[in-house]
């Protein structure tokens, strides 16, 4: 007890630099975040629905193609902006086998983009506790012409850098690289891989960065070895968080199927991780091929605020896919051949297709709360690329009769412009 005493000068003096600060105190916690800022409008509603039923079609088809029996992590809404930005460039049936992937039946394209406008900026500034990011880019080709109409509508709704870049030039693949890391704060280092292929004309690019406080956070004190149960019977051994009492939580818990669903609170409340977690181990897999939209809503609806101690595991995971056979599976195979028509974006001899769709994450779950990065790159290549040739380093030249093969002259080119 003695070494938790201070001598009563000291206690005066802590007061007094306190209240010179004007702090008596910790900070009262801010009033929970209970409604948005505004009401979606019906656009905005029709679009999150969309994005959610595509969000549980992805999962599903990730999880039916996984050969891995490992752990799968991904941002449905990075791959649905990525998806959406190409999506504009779009045209006839490739539109139509786009708009049915991503769920947009019944939405105009002028409605689809108005309402991811208002939903970035309604998603960005939503929880002052939480640190959001959300990022578009377009990376080019520099000597090739694209739609122009195109370009301004990636900029004006998704708030998409566009770069126009020398895809030769060996620096190129880490300047997009570089941004992708600036977006994720260094958690995904790179989605383009060096030398970039002749083929690519283009690249769409979303980068989602997270990071949020649990609004009661798990006592680091209290962390612990514990069993974890694997779904092919047995057990491991995991780092297991606690709190030190009850606190405030949102639960489920069914019986048809047998599961818990518990809903933790990041920051002021307006985002959260809700965990659904059948009875039986080997159940998961049966939950989630059953997953979609119509049990996510049921289960959401039927949370009851609680109080009770809640564990959970301490991880962290990095997760990579490549998109191409799901998206096809998906429906918008047609958007990866040779008869794919995105003449909204590219208007050449050549045809524009989308030659890889690559998607990487990152999680980190621990006693103060979550960070998660996401990005999606959609790379759009020619089926016959335009061989581009830009002289901007030493050359050697040659002047020559072409017919008999004779050659005039011969030379060597270091500083054009030296007379």
């Amino acid at each position: 007890m003695h070494s938790r005493r201070r001598p009563p000068t000291l206690v005066l003096a802590a007061a007094a630099a306190l209240a010179a600060c004007g702090d008596l105190g910790p900070e009262p916690s801010p009033e929970p975040i209970t409604e948005l800022p505004r009401q979606l409008t019906a656009a905005e509603q029709c679009l999150v629905a969309a994005d959610n039923r595509f969000a549980f079609n992805l999962f599903r088809e990730i999880n039916a193609q996984d050969t891995t029996g490992g752990n799968l992590f991904i941002s449905p809404l990075s791959v649905g902006m990525a998806l959406g930005m190409t999506y504009n460039g779009a045209a006839g049936t490739t539109r139509e086998a786009m708009q049915q992937t991503l769920e947009l039946q019944g939405m105009t394209l002028e409605e689809v983009n108005q309402a991811y406008r208002s939903l970035i900026d309604l998603l960005r500034d939503l929880d002052p506790r939480v640190e959001f990011t959300l990022a578009n880019s377009i990376w080019h080709r520099h000597d090739l012409s694209f739609v122009t109409e195109f370009l301004d509508r990636s900029r004006d709704t998704f708030d998409a850098q566009v770069t126009a870049l020398d895809f030769a030039d060996p620096a190129a693949a880490s300047t997009i690289n570089a941004w992708v890391d600036e977006q994720t704060r260094g958690r995904i280092r790179e989605i383009v891989t060096p030398p970039i292929d002749p083929i690519a004309i283009m690249f769409l690019i979303n980068a989602i960065y997270f990071k949020g406080d649990w609004t009661q956070q798990f006592d680091a004190s209290l962390t612990h070895d514990a069993a974890f149960q694997l779904a092919g019977g047995g057990q491991t051994t995991v780092r297991m968080m606690t709190h030190d009492g009850d606190v405030p939580v949102r639960v489920l818990f069914d019986t048809d199927p047998l599961l818990t669903v518990a809903d933790l609170a990041y920051g002021g409340q307006a985002y959260s991780m809700t965990i659904v977690m059948p009875w039986e181990a080997s159940d998961i897999e049966t939950l989630v091929a059953q997953l979609d939209q119509t049990r996510w809503n049921g289960w959401i609806s039927a949370l009851d605020a609680t109080a009770m101690r809640v564990s959970l595991p301490k991880f962290t995971l990095e997760y990579e896919i490549t998109l191409d056979d799901v998206l096809k599976a998906l429906g918008m195979a047609e958007a990866f051949t040779s008869a794919a028509d995105f003449t909204n974006l590219y208007r050449g001899p050549e045809r524009a297709f989308i030659s890889e769709v690559k998607h990487k994450t990152f999680v980190d779950v621990n006693e103060e709360g979550t960070e998660a990065a996401a990005v999606t790159s959609v790379e759009i290549g020619l089926t016959s690329a335009p061989l581009s040739i830009y002289v901007d380093r030493p050359f050697l030249f040659v002047i020559r009769e072409r017919l008999s093969g004779t050659i005039l002259f011969v030379g060597k080119m270091l500083d054009p412009s030296a007379s």
